[in-house]
């Protein structure tokens, strides 16, 4: 991926980056606490959630929901998650445009993407936590996933239990609202060099994929870590930024198996402390003791049982 690269050292690509206003993040509001069987008058800080639009060339191609933040790394990772440009270089520019209900992400495309962009235009609008809403067919829904089998990237056990311990280190909007997801970008060696938080799971990995770009960082170099469950979307964004691991701290669903499978790509889940469950692709994970052949060339399907949060 085009673009400035961040040092080699494991400091985090901070958020918020850029000249541009930002609306705030949370709100604190009133409520009613029962404690010790009476209720309490107190205040918590909630996170903010609202209308985000992707305008491309004058014409709105999305709605989200998402938290008002990072916004030109959610224009960016959404723009390479759904296919509509290859490298952030193809980006001129974005304008956020701060509207009465919302914002408008204004995304102005090299000529030969937004000319690719009319060929296939379509519009959808995804509330938090869907991501799939406004599709218009089944083969939309299903659509092929990039295969990163070729990746070189190996992780050790260690590397695994490190990539989530500092995840839970690195979300401040998290420890403040207990409302939001958090995605983050591993590399062996340097550890996290980006991390994205936001109401919504495909849109934290959205903008991670974008800070991951526009620090000139490719995704074959780590692991995306995320605090959510893994459906099929986060796998298919997932390779689709290049990276052959996915690290979630909740379970995965039956069909994000299979396609991670399909795809090669690694799919850990379930990691609590020093313990994880490898659910595809266990050869990429260096181990102590011998990894069942059995494991990585494994079919499941739909009638088998999986472990639960």
């Amino acid at each position: 991926m085009a673009g400035k690269r961040v040092s080699t050292s494991p400091t985090v690509v901070p958020a918020g980056a850029g000249g541009a206003p930002r609306p705030g993040t949370t709100a604190t509001v009133a409520e009613a606490a029962r404690r010790g069987g009476i209720f309490v008058a107190q205040s918590r800080v909630v996170p903010e959630e609202m209308p985000v639009a992707f305008t491309y060339g004058g014409s709105t191609h999305a709605v989200m929901m998402a938290t008002p933040a990072d916004l030109e790394d959610f224009a960016t990772g959404f723009s390479l998650t759904e296919g509509i440009i290859t490298g952030p270089e193809q980006i001129d520019d974005i304008d956020i445009v701060a509207e009465e209900k919302g914002i408008d992400l204004q995304i102005r495309l090299k000529d030969e993407q937004n000319d690719a962009l009319r060929l296939r235009r379509r519009h959808m609008a995804g509330p938090v936590g869907c991501g799939l809403c406004g599709i218009e067919s089944i083969d939309e829904a299903v659509r092929p996933t990039p295969d990163v089998s070729g990746s070189l990237l190996r992780l050790s056990e260690q590397d695994v239990v490190d990539a989530v311990a500092l995840l839970n280190g690195q979300q401040p909007l998290h420890f403040e609202t207990r409302a939001v997801h958090g995605a983050a970008f591993y590399v062996p060696g340097r550890g996290l060099i980006a991390v994205r938080e936001d109401v919504g799971r495909h849109n934290a990995l959205d903008k991670l994929t974008g800070a991951a770009a526009r620090a000139g960082f490719r995704g074959a170099q780590g692991a995306v870590v995320v605090t959510s469950r893994v459906s099929v979307e986060m796998v298919q964004k997932t390779a689709i930024a290049g990276s052959p691991v996915i690290i979630a701290i909740s379970a995965p669903t039956a069909l994000a198996i299979r396609t991670a499978e399909g795809a090669g790509m690694t799919l850990i889940a379930l990691v609590r402390g020093d313990e994880f469950e490898i659910f595809t692709h266990a050869e990429r994970i260096a181990r102590h003791d011998e990894v069942p052949a059995s494991l990585s060339a494994h079919r499941y399907s739909e009638s088998e049982q999986f472990a639960h949060v």
